[in-house]
C-alpha cells in the first residue's frame, strides 16, 4: 500500500525550474522521474522507530537561480577553517556557493573539487555515471525526494595514482529555512589514488522547522583509499536525515569518521558495500543525545568480496529524555570466503529517563568467514569514578574523563585540528559541562 504524499513541488514546476537553472536535460529528467516516484513510495522502515510519526513536511521551496560566488567565508564558519590554507575548501550557504577554491597543484593533476551543480554542467558524463547509483532514487520516499530536490553538494574526483595529502574540506551552513536544503556528495577515487574528505554541517539560530534530506555516495576503485570525516551540528528545529554509502572495489578501503552532534531528531545510515576482493571498511561513529531527541543510527557493511574486512565502532551518550536506537549490521554474502566482520555498539546513559538500544546484527550466508559483535547499554561505571576520585579528582571531573575516554576512539581520529577541537567543544556543550 502506497503512502499518500503531498509533494513539496509540482512536477511541471520542478521541470521548468531545473531547465531555467541551466541544468542538463538528463538531470532535469532525473529530477522529474524521482519526484513522480516520491508520490508512489513509502517512507523507510526503521528499527523500533516509526518515521510516519515524525513531522517531515518542512522541505522548503525549490531554489530558482544561483547566487554568484562571493569568495567571502561567513564569519560563523571561519573558526572551522585555517584561512591561510583555505585553497582546498568549499563553503555553501543554504545550498548556494559562497567560497570555492582548489589548489593549482591538485588541479594540474586532474583533481576535480567543485559543487555538484557545476560539475553536472561541466563534467556531465562523469557525474551521470555515478549520481544516484549507490543510493538509488527508487529505494524509498526519502531517497526519491532527495533525488528530485537536491541542491548544492560536492563533486570530488581523484584520478588514477594521484595521492592527495592535504584534506579537502566542505562546510554547509543552513540559516534560511525557506529554501530546500539537501546537499549531495559524490566522491570518486580512481585506482590506487588516496584522498581525505572532511565536511561540516552547521546551522544558524532560527525558529522555523526544516528537514535536511542528504546523501553522500563514495566510489572507491581498486587499491584506492578514502577517508571521509563528517560532523553534523544542526539546531533543535532541524530534522536530519542522511544516507552515506560507499562502494569499494578490489583492495580498496573506506574509513568513515562520523560525529552526530545535532540538537534535533536524526536518522542516519552509514553503509559500506565491499564488492571487491580484499576490500576494507572501517567505520567510527559517535553521538550525543539530549533533551527529547529521537535518534536512529545504522552502521552497516555488506561483504561480497573474498577476504574483505569490516570494522564498526559506535559510541553514543544519552542524557535527559533522549532516545537512541543504535544498529550495527554485518552482512556476509554467499561466496565472500575469508571475509571478516567485527562490530561494537555501546550506549552510555547519564539519566534515568534516557533510553538506549544497541542492536548488533550478523547475517552470514557463507561458512568460511569470521564475524563477531559486542554491545552494551549502561550507566557510567561507578568503580571507574571511585578510582579517579581516590586520586584527588572531583566526581564531576571524573565523570567527564570517563565520558571523554568513552568517545575518544572517534574524536582522536578526526583529520583536521579545527574540526577535532569543534567536536570536542560540541561534546562538552551537549553534556552541559
Amino acid at each position: 500500500m502506497s503512502t499518500q504524499t503531498i509533494l513539496p513541488v509540482e512536477v511541471d514546476t520542478l521541470k521548468n525550474t531545473s531547465a531555467n537553472n541551466g541544468e542538463p536535460a538528463w538531470l532535469t529528467e532525473s529530477r522529474t522521474k524521482a519526484l513522480q516516484l516520491a508520490g508512489e513510495l513509502e517512507l523507510p522502515k526503521l528499527e523500533k522507530m516509526k518515521l510516519d510519526r515524525w513531522d517531515l513536511g518542512h522541505f522548503g521551496n525549490v531554489r530558482e537561480g544561483r547566487s554568484e560566488v562571493s569568495q567571502q567565508v561567513p564569519d560563523s564558519v571561519k573558526s572551522l577553517v585555517n584561512m591561510t590554507e583555505a585553497s582546498n575548501l568549499i563553503v555553501q550557504r543554504n545550498g548556494d556557493i559562497v567560497f570555492s577554491q582548489l589548489s593549482s597543484d591538485l588541479a594540474s593533476k586532474g583533481v576535480i573539487f567543485t559543487d555538484l551543480e557545476t560539475a553536472a554542467r561541466e563534467h556531465g558524463d562523469l557525474v551521470k555515471q555515478y549520481l544516484h547509483t549507490a543510493v538509488k532514487a527508487d529505494e524509498n520516499q526519502l531517497t526519491a525526494l532527495h533525488a528530485a530536490l537536491w541542491n548544492g553538494g560536492v563533486f570530488l574526483y581523484v584520478p588514477k595514482n594521484v595521492e592527495v595529502e592535504i584534506p579537502l574540506q566542505s562546510i554547509f551552513l543552513l540559516d534560511d529555512t525557506k529554501t530546500t536544503f539537501a546537499p549531495h556528495i559524490v566522491i570518486v577515487a580512481e585506482a590506487n589514488s588516496a584522498v581525505t574528505y572532511v565536511d561540516n554541517y552547521i546551522s544558524g539560530d532560527y525558529s522555523d522547522k526544516i528537514v535536511h534530506n542528504g546523501v553522500a555516495e563514495v566510489f572507491v576503485k581498486a587499491g584506492a583509499k578514502v577517508r571521509f570525516a563528517t560532523v553534523h551540528n544542526f539546531n533543535v528545529n532541524t530534522t536530519d536525515l542522511i544516507y552515506r554509502r560507499s562502494v569499494v572495489d578490489n583492495d580498496g578501503s573506506i574509513e568513515w569518521i562520523v560525529g552526530e552532534m545535532n540538537a534535533g531528531d536524526s536518522v542516519s545510515e552509514t553503509l559500506s558495500i565491499l564488492q571487491g576482493n580484499g576490500s576494507l571498511s572501517d567505520a567510527k561513529v559517535i553521538a550525543v543525545g539530549s533533551g527529547a531527541q529521537k535518534l536512529n543510527y545504522t552502521t552497516k557493511a555488506v561483504h561480497f568480496g573474498k577476504s574483505s574486512e569490516s570494522q564498526m565502532i559506535t559510541r553514543a551518550v544519552m542524557r535527559e529524555q533522549a532516545t537512541a536506537i543504535i544498529n550495527g549490521i554485518t552482512k556476509i554474502e554467499k561466496g565472500a570466503t575469508k571475509a571478516n566482520g567485527e562490530q561494537t555498539e555501546k550506549v552510555l546513559m547519564l539519566s534515568p529517563k534516557a533510553r538506549g538500544d544497541a542492536n548488533p546484527i550478523l547475517l552470514i550466508d557463507e561458512d568460511d568467514v569470521k564475524a563477531g559483535h559486542a554491545a552494551s547499554v549502561g550507566q557510567v561505571n561507578p568503580e571507574q569514578i571511585y578510582y579517579l576520585m581516590s586520586r584527588g579528582i572531583t566526581r564531576e571531573q571524573a565523570e567527564r574523563l570517563v565520558i571523554y575516554g568513552f568517545l575518544a576512539p572517534v574524536v582522536s581520529d578526526i583529520p583536521l585540528e579545527q574540526l577535532q577541537e569543534q567536536l570536542q567543544g560540541l561534546v562538552e556543550r551537549k553534556l552541559g559541562q
